[in-house]
C-alpha cells in the first residue's frame, strides 16, 4: 500500500519563489505541492478548501506579514510551518519570533540569486518539510510574565566558590527540530543557581546570538552564545554558535568550552555528538546529558558514551517531542537512563546535580 504524500501549501509574494519552491518540492517523490498563495489572505482561502500537511511561509509580504499570519494560525488552527525568508542577516529577531510562535524550521534565502539558491538547497528544503510533517504542535498561548532575575555578576560571584570542588555537576544539552521552544521551557524552569550548562541547538549561523539573548531575557539563569574559554559555571548556559562545534574542556577543577571549526558530524555543525563525546571524556560521572526533540540521530552515540563514562542521561519522551528522532535513537542504543516528558526534565537535572 502506497504512503500518501506530504501536501504542501507555499505562501510567498514572489512568483519566482513560488514557482521555484514548487519545482524543488515536487522533485521529491514524498512531497506534493497542494497549492500556492501570494499572501496570507489567499492562503486562508486555500486552507478553507483543503488543509495542507505543511505550509512554507515567507515573512515579508503585502496585506499581512508572515509573523502575524503565523501567530493567528498557531493560536486557532495549528499547522506545521517552515519559514522560508531572507532573514539570515538583518531579520534574525523576526526568525526567532517565528520559532517562538510555533514555526518548526527556518530556511533562509538570499535577497539575490534566490532561484539558484533554492535549487541548490533542495535536500535541506525537502528535509525541513518532512521534519515539519511529523511535528507535534500545540496551540500558541500568551507569554507568561517574566520576573526580574539576578545580574550576571551576581551569578558569577556566587559560582566561583562552587568551582573549587572537582565534583561540580555540569549539564550537556542537545536539540534540533522543535528545540528552540523546548529549550525555552526547560531553561525557564531552572533556578538561578542551576548547574552550568552547555548547549548545542541545530540553528543557522547568526541566529544563535539573538536566540541566546532572547533566552537570557526570559530565564533566571544567564544565557549567552559561547566563546572559547568561557567557563561552565553555576547559573549560566552557553549555546554553541551556529556553524561551529562546541567542546567541553577541563583544567583542574575548572570546566570551560572550546569553539572550533571542523567537518560536519552527523551532517551537522555544531554537532551534539561532538559536545557529548567531549563531556564523556572530560566530565564523566560529573555530567548530566539531555537529548531533546530533533530529527535524525545526532547525539545518540555521544549520549551512549556519556552513559558508559558514568554520566546521568535523559531523553525527552515521544509525547512531548516535536520530532521524536534524536531521543528515539538514543533510547534504541540504550543510551538514556531516563525517558521523561519535557516538563519533568528540569527537576530531574536538579536531582542529579545535588
Amino acid at each position: 500500500m502506497a504512503t500518501s504524500k506530504i501536501r504542501v501549501l507555499i505562501v510567498d509574494d514572489s512568483a519566482v519563489v513560488r514557482q521555484t519552491l514548487a519545482e524543488v518540492l515536487a522533485s521529491d517523490s514524498e512531497i506534493e505541492v497542494m497549492a500556492t498563495a501570494a499572501d496570507p489572505y489567499v492562503a486562508a482561502e486555500r486552507i478553507a478548501e483543503e488543509v495542507p500537511d505543511v505550509i512554507t511561509l515567507d515573512i515579508e509580504m503585502p496585506r499581512m506579514d508572515g509573523l502575524a499570519f503565523l501567530r493567528r494560525l498557531m493560536s486557532q488552527h495549528p499547522i506545521p510551518v517552515v519559514i522560508c525568508s531572507s532573514l539570515a542577516d538583518a531579520g534574525t529577531q523576526s526568525a526567532l519570533q517565528a520559532l517562538e510562535y510555533g514555526a518548526v524550521e527556518i530556511v533562509t534565502k538570499p535577497r539575490l540569486g534566490v532561484r539558484q539558491y533554492l535549487e541548490e538547497s533542495r535536500i535541506a528544503i525537502c528535509g525541513a518539510v518532512k521534519a515539519a510533517a511529523g511535528a507535534r504542535l500545540q496551540r500558541l498561548h500568551p507569554a507568561r510574565v517574566v520576573q526580574p532575575k539576578l545580574t550576571a555578576d551576581a551569578v558569577l560571584a556566587r559560582a566561583s566558590c562552587a568551582m573549587a570542588e572537582t565534583t561540580e555537576k555540569i549539564v550537556m544539552i542537545g536539540a534540533s527540530t522543535g528545540g528552540t521552544e523546548a529549550l525555552k521551557l526547560l531553561l525557564e524552569a531552572l533556578p538561578p543557581d542551576a548547574p552550568g550548562i552547555a548547549i548545542v541547538q541545530h540553528m543557522p549561523e547568526l541566529f544563535t546570538r539573538a536566540f541566546a539573548a532572547r533566552l537570557n531575557s526570559l530565564c533566571a539563569i544567564t544565557v549567552k552564545e559561547a566563546e572559547s574559554g568561557d567557563s561552565v559555571i553555576r547559573g549560566r548556559a552557553l549555546i554553541a554558535p551556529g556553524n561551529h562545534h562546541l567542546l567541553l574542556q577541563r583544567s583542574g577543577a575548572r570546566y570551560y568550552v572550546e569553539v572550533k571549526d571542523g567537518p560536519l558530524v552527523c551532517r551537522h555543525r555544531p554537532s551534539v555528538d561532538v559536545l557529548f563525546r567531549s563531556a564523556a571524556r572530560y566530565a564523566g560521572p560529573n555530567a548530566v546529558g539531555v537529548l531533546l526533540t530533533g530529527m535524525g540521530d545526532d547525539g545518540a552515540r555521544g549520549m551512549l558514551e556519556m552513559k558508559q563514562a558514568g554520566a546521568a542521561t535523559i531523553a525527552q519522551d515521544e509525547a512531548t517531542s516535536v520530532v521524536f528522532g534524536m531521543p528515539k535513537e538514543a533510547i534504541r542504543l540504550n543510551g538514556a537512563d531516563k525517558v521523561l516528558p519535557l516538563q519533568s526534565i528540569a527537576s530531574s537535572i536538579l536531582v542529579h546535580a545535588r
